[in-house]
């Protein structure tokens, strides 16, 4: 009643997707300066978030993204803009706090989506829900989405504990390096809708 290839191949590639490491410093920029109370909360509504989008999307997904004639490089190029508006942000130290940020809770926009269930993840789960067959493989794929999301919490929880060692300075230094990793991804997201657009012209 299990498919183990199932579940590692999609695992391994929502690992490579939503990057738990690479997620750590723009999770301590962007979550810096509240009380670690408030810090853990958001890991774990931004996880709560990412999951129910991608459960949202993995359940419906094409049918959602035909009801609304939206196409995946659309949703790619979005959802590069809006991380590259926070990104901007936190490269250029506004307040020391995103302005995008300020009036939302950032373990929903941009941790929850489209940073943990971006483009590339949900048309991953899309694709992996109509591909397998039967029971099996359907709590195979399931049980990867759970798995990966337990990782990504714990990823974000326990990241908390470098806040304490790097101080205020080092906070800093991770903002501006937060920065530029987000810049580079919503740059790439967004090249890669563009060639998509392109390709299928």
């Amino acid at each position: 009643m299990f498919d183990f290839a199932v579940f590692g191949s999609l695992f391994l590639t929502l690992f490579v997707i939503m990057d738990p490491p690479g997620i750590t410093p723009i999770f301590l920029a962007l979550t810096s300066g509240r009380p670690v109370k408030v810090q853990r909360r958001m890991a774990w509504q931004a996880v709560c978030v990412a999951f129910g989008v991608i459960a949202v999307f993995g359940i419906c997904g094409q049918q959602i993204l035909d009801y609304l004639h939206v196409s995946v490089p659309a949703l790619m190029i979005a959802g590069g803009l809006l991380l590259l508006l926070i990104a901007l942000d936190l490269l250029t130290g506004k307040n020391d706090e995103p302005k995008q940020t300020k009036d939302v809770n950032v373990a929903l926009v941009p941790l929850g989506m489209p940073l943990l269930a971006g483009p590339g993840a949900i048309v991953s789960v899309i694709l992996a829900v109509q591909k397998v067959d039967g029971a099996a493989g359907q709590v195979s794929v399931w049980a990867a989405i759970v798995a990966m999301h337990v990782v990504l919490w714990i990823t974000m929880r326990y990241s908390l504990v470098i806040i304490r060692v790097i101080k205020d300075g080092g906070v800093v230094l991770v903002t501006r390096l937060a920065g530029m990793m987000l810049s580079a991804i919503a740059v790439q997201q967004i090249i890669n809708g563009v060639l998509q657009v392109v390709g299928g012209a």
